[in-house]
């Protein structure tokens, strides 16, 4: 995989913090054009608020909102798009549940001439998407590697090697085999640990090292808690597992709770994840998890909203930093990427409490 470029500067309009779940169908009160925006499902906090945020950016602007949740739905997201298009959307936002499977609803979509903005998911498959707005996903899973690195003591936070010489027992875990965000996860990180791994600093005991054997359908929780247990309870009988590769908060803790189960406690294995979930923030206040990315979705529903509405007034948007790196099999759809954060207890207030996407209540 091309290693993906940096982001250039971006001054951006951050909108208030998270607030209440989203009901499934929202229609907004602006009198502008109507955009229709479907998100993958409310079981998930930061789908919510990116439902939410999106929807209010939009409708700052004058626009009407369409905003749809398919509850891990694919054919459900499918009738929601086609929907949205009979009731006159003049444009479509999607987080796609499989970003594979839309193709017909996209062909749907360009034969009514409505252009496409894929969120955070890429749609693959299909000529018919126009842009897409996201973070720097292959440096995600840089960060989580070296999160993983240093809370092993392999390395310094400021990344110098550290005092701790291994080898260390870890197991590697990867998101939704459906989502093309997950294999830039998994190979940004693996481009930090593969120097790791064959010095035998690292070793993966259950020999699951490949992408395919250690994907997590649906980003669920359960389904990691389930293959954590299975591992535990053969592979990891006689040694403990001493760190955890996690690409999501929500399978961090689906994995905790294999490891609790199982006798880990109070001292646990390093365990990464990501989008700074409430449960998951809290879990590393109190030493449990390790690590998390935070990627603030504020931002991101800023810029969507403001490419959103450039393409409705018939410009090309500004907001486009990536033109090279997202090739959804059929041609390479224009982005802009926004830059993550690396969360430690040594850091979280700061990053998530001062910057007002939490309050200290909150995470009490």
């Amino acid at each position: 995989m091309r290693s993906v470029r940096a982001v250039l500067p971006v001054v951006v309009l951050l909108v208030a913090a998270c607030g209440a779940p989203a009901t499934t169908q929202q229609a907004g009160t602006g009198d502008g054009v109507l955009v229709g925006v479907t998100m993958p499902t409310t079981s998930s906090e930061r789908w919510i608020h990116d439902g939410q945020n999106i929807k209010r950016d939009l409708e700052k602007q004058g626009h009407r909102v369409d905003l749809r949740y398919a509850e891990n739905d694919v054919p459900n997201q499918a009738k929601q798009i086609e929907s949205q298009i009979a009731d006159g959307a003049k444009l479509l936002i999607i987080a796609s549940v499989d970003g594979s499977a839309l193709t017909q609803p996209l062909q749907r979509a360009a034969d009514a001439r409505i252009p496409v903005i894929a969120y955070d998911r890429l749609l693959r498959g299909s000529p018919y998407v126009d842009y897409y707005a996201t973070f720097e996903n292959f440096r995600v899973g840089v960060y989580q590697a070296e999160s993983l690195l240093t809370g092993l003591g392999l390395r310094t936070g400021d990344g110098q090697p550290g005092a701790a010489a291994g080898p260390f027992n870890i197991e590697l875990f990867a998101g939704s085999p459906d989502d093309n965000n997950a294999t830039f996860f998994f190979n940004g990180a693996m481009s930090v640990l593969k120097p790791y791994l064959d010095a035998g600093t690292l070793v993966v005991r259950s020999g699951q090292t490949d992408f395919n054997s250690v994907t997590t359908p649906r980003w669920d929780g359960e389904t990691a808690r389930k293959r954590m247990e299975g591992l535990l309870t053969t592979t990891y009988r006689r040694v403990k597992v001493n760190g955890v590769l996690s690409p999501y908060d929500g399978i961090s803790l689906g994995i905790l709770t294999a490891l609790k189960n199982n006798g880990y406690g109070p001292v646990f294995p390093i365990v990464t994840g990501q989008d700074a979930e409430l449960g998951s923030v809290k879990s590393i206040i109190a030493d449990q998890q390790y690590s998390t990315i935070y990627k603030d979705t504020r931002e991101l529903a800023t810029v969507t909203a403001l490419m959103a509405d450039a393409v409705l007034k018939g410009r090309t948007p500004p907001q486009l930093n990536n033109l090279n790196d997202y090739d959804n099999g059929v041609k390479v759809v224009p982005a802009f990427l926004l830059n993550p954060v690396s969360v430690t207890k040594a850091n979280y207030h700061k990053v998530l409490v001062e910057s007002g996407y939490y309050t200290d209540d909150q995470l009490r």
